[in-house]
């Protein structure tokens, strides 16, 4: 009897990429990305939607074959990506099962080896020696203790026969996440890792990745957890190579650094332009010399007397193919999140009266405290609680998507309230113009928003020229969050409710989505776990559910 399972690597563990390379419809994706991971590092991966965050987690588990370059992976390796498949009869237990399989083999194993070496066979005692060392490093005596442990605190279902197909999304994450924080793999990587966990959740998950002995590629918009928890970030944003950088010294060292990188690619690009220019008018000079024959007065030496005019056309021509071929590419402008003017006054409603308000109000199963609250134009209102408070329930009942047991919401005449829900809808096939063009032509046949008050899409500076004309089901989670956050301000509401709003929105956008909402007319009612952001609101008034 031998030992052949793969077990984990410890302190010899690696995960490395190399030179990697991805493109997607003759559009780079991914261009040289170098990086290298060892137990007990924790590399943070930040970037605009779109910039191939995912990808490359996809790559680094082997999901995905890059064009180019390579990948190895030495040890265990245990992924979180942001969505999660699941058949109709897998439960809880099947789950941690599956992130647990090494744990389960070496105590088979032992209790085999055990048996053998009872009944004295040939070999038991090294089979018994070696299965006993597998299960030892693994802890694997206290692997489901790990995981109920985490499964706890966490928030998670710790029911191990419950159905995954009957439970929310952020319900089966959170199981999943337990399993694999109990599992204790050589690396961990982790797509977004945050956008199911509520506050006690986001503080165990952070505590743990910071003791953890495994090696982590963080892929995440939260800047606090990037802050106390990554030790160095990967930049895939554009770089005057189209390379990505890579940034020590934590999250701070990232925040200078890509500062630092950019203005030095500005200001190359802006001395090229400059030289540019000098060398066109060297060469319009010289060929104005050729044309005319130009030669110095007499009494000049004879020598001197001969034109140079060819010979400094060739040297300029000489001078500017130099140049092209060390051209520096242009810094592209980085999309600006414009929040279009919400809140706009209403003839015949006064000023200083509620806007929308709610009383008593209970959804049966979800929010089970009776909640009430009135709301004038400019108010703001941050909705805490823990999972399952209620949170997403109550907002839903203020959009008039939900209908409550008990208790009335009111709405003032033509008041519009926009909901962005914590989850992005099934994707269409249609492009991303259209689908919000159509949406902007539903709004506009209904009355909802009257002539002249639309917003363009390129008006809020959430997309590129190339990825308006994507379809909807080619885009990341964070490129569709941002259609839902389009289509939800298409409407210009005046209440405007906000659902877990940062959930896979680029670093960048989140910093200037929080700045537009601290200066818009519209009233803003927000739940969200984001501790930043919470930080950021902190003066708001808060209403907490249980």
């Amino acid at each position: 009897m031998s030992i052949t399972m793969t077990l984990p690597q410890r302190a010899r563990a690696q995960l490395g990429a190399i030179d990697v390379h991805i493109a997607r419809g003759g559009r780079p994706v991914l261009q040289g990305v170098d990086l290298a991971v060892t137990p007990g590092s924790r590399l943070g991966v930040v970037g605009d939607n779109g910039r191939g965050k995912t990808t490359l987690i996809d790559v680094l588990a082997g999901r995905l074959e890059p064009d180019q370059g390579t990948v190895r992976c030495f040890g265990s390796l245990g992924v979180a990506e942001q969505e999660m498949a699941v058949t109709e009869s897998r439960t809880v237990g099947d789950l941690i099962d599956i992130e647990l399989v090494h744990v389960r083999e070496a105590l088979r194993l032992l209790d085999e080896a055990t048996e053998a070496l009872a009944e004295e066979q040939p070999g038991a005692a090294d089979a018994y020696a070696d299965a006993l060392d597998a299960a030892e490093q693994l802890d694997a005596w206290d692997a489901d203790r790990r995981v109920d442990t985490a499964l706890e605190a966490l928030g998670a279902v710790t029911d191990r026969s419950c159905l995954l197909a009957e439970m929310s999304v952020g319900q089966r994450y959170r199981v999943r996440l337990a399993a694999l924080l109990g599992a204790e793999h050589d690396f961990l990587l982790l797509d977004e890792p945050t956008n199911h966990l509520d506050a006690s959740g986001l503080e165990y998950l952070t505590e743990r990745l910071q003791q953890t002995r495994s090696g982590v590629v963080l892929v995440s918009h939260d800047r606090a957890l990037l802050t106390d928890v990554a030790t160095s970030i990967l930049d895939l944003d554009p770089s005057v190579d189209g390379r990505p950088r890579l940034y020590g010294g934590g999250y701070a060292g990232y925040r200078k650094g890509r500062v630092a990188e950019y203005d030095r690619w500005v200001d190359q690009y802006a001395r090229q332009q400059a030289e540019h220019a000098r060398l066109a008018v060297d060469l319009e000079a010289a060929q104005d010399r050729l044309v005319t024959g130009w030669r110095p007065g007499k009494g000049t030496g004879k020598h001197q007397r001969a034109t140079r005019a060819p010979a400094l056309v060739q040297s300029v021509h000489r001078r500017q193919e130099a140049l092209d071929e060390h051209a520096v590419t242009t810094p592209p402008p980085p999309l600006r999140f414009s929040m279009p003017a919400l809140g706009v006054a209403l003839d015949g409603i006064d000023p200083d009266a509620p806007l929308i308000r709610a009383a008593d109000v209970e959804v049966s199963g979800r929010l089970i405290a009776p909640v009430s609250l009135s709301l004038g134009a400019g108010a703001r209102l941050a909705v805490t609680g823990p999972n399952g408070a209620g949170k997403s329930s109550f907002l839903a009942v203020l959009a008039g998507e939900l209908e409550p047991t008990s208790g009335d919401v009111d709405i003032a005449e033509l008041v519009r309230v926009g909901r962005l829900a914590q989850e992005s809808p099934a994707p269409s096939g249609v492009r991303v113009r259209e689908a919000y063009d159509r949406h902007v032509g539903v709004l506009a046949s209904s009355g909802v928003v009257p002539e002249g008050e639309s917003v363009t899409l390129e008006d809020l500076g959430l997309f590129t020229d190339h990825d308006l004309d994507q379809r909807v089901r080619d885009l990341s989670m964070g490129q569709q969050r941002r259609l839902d956050l389009a289509l939800v301000l298409a409407s210009r509401p005046h209440v405007l409710l906000l659902d877990e709003p940062t959930n896979h929105l680029s670093i960048t956008l989140v910093d200037e989505l929080t700045e537009a909402l601290g200066a818009t007319d519209a009233v803003v009612v927000l739940a969200t776990h984001d501790r930043q952001l919470r930080r950021d609101i902190a003066e708001w008034p808060t209403l907490a559910l249980p």
